[in-house]
């Protein structure tokens, strides 16, 4: 499972631009992703600015210029992590098409696409989740985050219950979708026996055929 998790890890590396300015960015980004790199290697405590200054190749100095602090750097770090997934899950309920079914699978399969789904990012996250009760401006970048996805969740869940009249809550289905992706991701990020993104997904897609089998028939 490590291996078929990794694997997406080389695809989403930050790709060398051109240009001061571009370059002012792009060590930016170099920063974040050591940073996420190390979070998922040490963990949140032990992180410090001279490991993301070593694993980007950079000085110290150049750390301290960009981000003045380690929770600056913590900050910017989870911000990018939030916008990154909240543009995945957007493009992809985008391309689905104008049916709700589409849009909700869409919404469900993309948790476990390789440029999301890796066992750097999903540890990062839990470093993250682990200090959110504690720290208001993690709890607001990821509030924010989860508001936004849980509305649409939620609405996908309402239209599918209203057209096929599903005796179901949209609010509760919802929220057990969620906690389903959840308890999923973590599971890949543990390296649980027989778990792969593969599985996962299939697992996630057989809970929506329980749920709405209207929409998702079993032969689909």
């Amino acid at each position: 499972m490590k291996r078929e998790l990794d694997q997406g890890q080389a695809g989403e590396r930050l790709p060398a631009k051109r240009g001061r300015k571009a370059s002012k960015e792009t060590r930016r980004l170099q920063l974040i992703d050591a940073t996420i790199d190390s979070l998922a290697k040490r963990g949140f405590s032990d992180t410090t600015m001279a490991d993301v200054a070593d694993g980007a190749g950079l000085s110290r100095g150049i750390v301290n210029f960009h981000f003045e602090s380690k929770d600056k750097l913590l900050v910017a770090t989870l911000q990018h992590m939030a916008e990154e997934y909240a543009g995945h899950w957007r493009a992809a309920v985008g391309r689905a098409g104008e049916e709700a079914a589409d849009q909700l699978v869409a919404l469900v399969r993309c948790d476990f696409d390789r440029a999301i789904c890796t066992r750097r990012k999903l540890a990062a996250w839990c470093a993250f989740w682990g200090e959110a009760k504690s720290r208001p401006t993690y709890q607001a970048l990821c509030g924010a985050r989860d508001a936004a996805y849980k509305t649409v969740m939620t609405d996908l869940c309402r239209q599918l219950i209203e057209e096929e009249a599903y005796r179901l809550d949209a609010a509760e289905m919802a929220l057990a979708i969620e906690a389903l992706l959840e308890g999923l991701w973590l599971r890949l990020m543990m390296g649980a026996e027989g778990v792969t993104r593969e599985s996962a997904r299939q697992t996630a897609e057989t809970v929506l055929r329980i749920s709405f089998p209207r929409h998702y028939p079993a032969d689909s």
